[in-house]
């Protein structure tokens, strides 16, 4: 039966020729692979290990790897580099970031002030994304690939100022945010979106309307190509699971996402300015769980 997708004569040549140089991978033994390939599998795949000089072991080590996947019960908060949240004890016996049976939940509270902006922001956050001990740093060049499942109660609003609920910021220049994914309001209509903030116009990767993914599990997913011409993606499930509708993917490239000579980490939870309409600061929370972050094309 012919294979398809190989020409008759290639095929028999493949098949019925002998190489002079058996110790030697000559372009026929390279044919021949593709041969094998196509009857165990994958042709295309197969096609392009023999055209670009790879093997099937190179290609596979170029896929995407998953480094990061935390259990709340298991890591708790040593799954980040750090949290940020009333930085001046004013309320020590509140609790604002800690495990919830199966997610880390995010606490905040309409009193808050955060140590910086002069008293016009709040903040309740994890920072960084750590394995083993070890920190996960996102570089130039890297491609990353971040999801999670998140929830959001009815009394987290989106505001007129700012309230971002992730970021992608550098460390040692405390460079960014390059990206936030943000809680967005404009008149009555509220949005979920992905934008860059420190790229020219700041623009909006993707975003969907608020009101239907509040008051249950729904999905998110970031992927980024780190560097000074980076690209974003954003895509949103309302729900969880891979039938889970899809509200928004779109992408976006040429944005800034640099790691200035450091690396690039994520940031998770509540930061917003309070200096938008008092009805829509509250005291709210948000919930995380099922994070994991791949690094690969």
């Amino acid at each position: 039966m012919p294979v398809s997708g190989i020409p008759q004569p290639l095929r028999r040549e493949t098949i019925m020729s002998t190489d002079p140089h058996p110790h030697r991978l000559g372009r026929r033994a390279v044919l021949g692979t593709v041969t094998l390939a196509a009857v165990g599998g994958s042709l295309a795949a197969a096609t392009r290990w023999a055209l670009a000089g790879e093997t099937p072991t190179a290609v596979a080590a170029a896929a995407p790897k998953l480094l990061w996947h935390p259990s709340p019960g298991t890591d708790g908060l040593k799954a980040f580099e750090g949290v940020e949240a009333d930085r001046v004890h004013a309320h020590p016996n509140r609790k604002y970031v800690y495990v919830e049976g199966d997610h880390y939940r995010f606490d905040i509270y309409r009193d808050d002030r955060d140590t910086t902006g002069g008293g016009d922001r709040q903040r309740t956050e994890v920072r960084g994304m750590v394995s083993g001990g070890s920190k996960l740093k996102m570089h130039n060049g890297e491609t990353w690939r971040i999801t999670y499942e998140m929830f959001m109660p009815a009394t987290l609003h989106g505001t007129s100022k700012f309230t971002h609920i992730f970021q992608l910021k550098t460390p040692a220049t405390n460079g960014g945010p390059w990206m936030t994914v943000s809680l967005h309001r404009s008149g009555s209509k509220e949005t979920l979106q992905l934008q860059a903030d420190s790229t020219s116009g700041v623009p909006v990767v993707g975003a969907t309307d608020l009101s239907p993914l509040r008051e249950k599990w729904i999905t998110v997913e970031l992927t980024f190509k780190i560097g000074p011409s980076g690209t974003g993606r954003f895509l949103v499930r309302n729900g969880t699971g891979s039938g889970a509708a899809v509200v928004v993917d779109k992408t976006k490239s040429g944005l800034n996402i640099p790691d200035q000579g450091d690396y690039v980490r994520p940031k998770w939870g509540i930061y917003r300015s309070i200096e938008s309409a008092s009805s829509d600061i509250l005291d709210t929370h948000l919930f995380i769980r099922n994070y994991q972050a791949y690094r690969g094309a």
